[in-house]
């Protein structure tokens, strides 16, 4: 029986940050899979047919044949043992303390800074909208990320020599800024051109794009 291609569930508009780094985690990875959507506005992910497969009724959910996981770091780390280097492109660090860093900024990226998400959505980075100026809350966020990639960062092209799923994941939030005007640094707002220009995440990109032009 040919085995069943893996499925990762997104969602609809192609906004969200986490959907996108498992998106650009299997692309790099060069595994064939389906993109199915889910309509996060319609509440979709509540219905039960969803949450049959996604324990959290979040996106993104992969699916492996009736194994299901959600969250996006699980699933990163779930694709770097099943499909590992060099096979496959790996999207964390070989060293062990290198690669606990790379959790650490996700993790950190995911749990902290929450002004910035609040006042900078992912609608600028994806949509182009326009937001009203930061509050002093957000521009102390913003001075905090900035402090910690530029310490991160210290003039390299990648967080740990070879691209990895953090620089991703770091260029989104750095780009929720970038995008829409907000003073940074240049050696920053350079890192977080170069990271959108990878071509993964350039094909999630335009898929959000696309979305946006056809919608009325």
């Amino acid at each position: 029986m040919k085995t069943p291609p893996l499925q990762l569930y997104v969602d609809a508009q192609f906004i969200s940050p986490y959907a996108m780094s498992a998106f650009v985690t299997l692309t790099e990875k060069g595994v064939p899979f389906e993109l199915l959507t889910i309509d996060l506005a319609a509440r979709q992910n509540q219905g039960a047919g969803y949450a049959s497969v996604s324990l959290t009724r979040r996106v993104p959910t992969l699916s492996d044949g009736q194994f299901h996981l959600a969250e996006s770091t699980a699933i990163a780390e779930y694709l770097e043992e099943c499909f590992p280097a060099p096979a496959h492109r790996a999207v964390y660090p070989a060293d062990v303390r290198q690669r606990a860093k790379a959790r650490e900024v996700q993790a950190w990226l995911r749990s902290d800074l929450m002004p910035i998400r609040q006042e900078r959505p992912t609608e600028v980075v994806f949509y182009g909208e326009g937001f009203a100026p930061l509050s002093a809350a957000a521009k102390a966020a913003v001075d905090k990320l900035a402090a910690a990639a530029q310490t991160l960062l210290a003039g390299k092209d990648n967080l740990f020599g070879e691209w990895c799923i953090a620089d991703t994941d770091l260029a989104l939030m750095l780009n929720r800024l970038a995008l829409h005007g907000d003073p940074l640094p240049p050696a920053l707002q350079q890192y977080a051109k170069r990271q959108w220009q990878r071509p993964s995440v350039q094909q999630w990109v335009r898929q959000a794009q696309a979305l946006k032009a056809a919608t009325p």
